[in-house]
């Protein structure tokens, strides 16, 4: 996948097309975030239907600008950031209904993975971060298990080869507790899932 291919596909999710890449964890399905028409369409061929969906920023700056961290938020965002822990907080911003809870909380993350953060540069900053899959399944971890999976429900896949890492880590949090709400490859120490 070289630089030309990732233009491409920033081009088609800005225009309201769907686009898989390859991150640092697995392969995300990403839209804008802000096009109502496109989130619909990704939930549709996700068959995703009450779970809010993460986004992806290009930095921390970007993160920051969309939910409200607090101190301790803040700490651990700039601790494992990028990487592979998704924060769920107040979101700051407007997004389309199935972006964000009904309590108004937003999930964000910086990912560590050079292509995906040029894919993001190019897109103002933020895509969906949602895995590329069926709602249920396993997350594709090529792009090979993505066309089997989504093939013409998609407009581009990116090719960044084989992936190997777990789900994002996620955590919310309330006040300065901080709750596990799914266990993935990074570990915050010292934090046990919430019950």
């Amino acid at each position: 996948m070289d630089r030309h291919s990732v233009g491409i596909a920033a081009k088609r999710a800005l225009a309201g097309g769907l686009v898989v890449f390859p991150t640092d964890t697995v392969y995300g399905l990403g839209c804008n975030p802000r096009d109502s028409s496109a989130v619909e369409r990704l939930c549709s061929v996700k068959n995703r239907e009450s779970k809010p969906i993460p986004l992806l920023c290009k930095d921390f700056k970007t993160a920051a600008s969309m939910v409200a961290l607090g101190e301790v938020a803040e700490r651990v965002a700039r601790t494992y950031w990028p990487g592979a822990l998704t924060i769920v907080a107040p979101s700051r911003m407007e997004f389309p209904a199935p972006i964000q809870s009904c309590s108004n909380m937003l999930g964000v993350r910086v990912p560590n993975h050079r292509l995906c953060l040029q894919l993001l540069g190019l897109v103002g900053g933020v895509l969906t971060g949602t895995s590329a899959n069926l709602s249920g399944e396993p997350a594709c971890r090529s792009a090979a298990e993505a066309v089997a999976k989504l093939g013409d429900g998609v407009d581009i896949i990116l090719d960044g080869g084989p992936l190997t890492g777990k789900e994002s880590t996620m955590v919310r949090f309330d006040g300065d507790k901080i709750h596990v709400l799914r266990e993935g490859s990074v570990r915050v120490p010292d934090v046990e899932p919430s019950k």
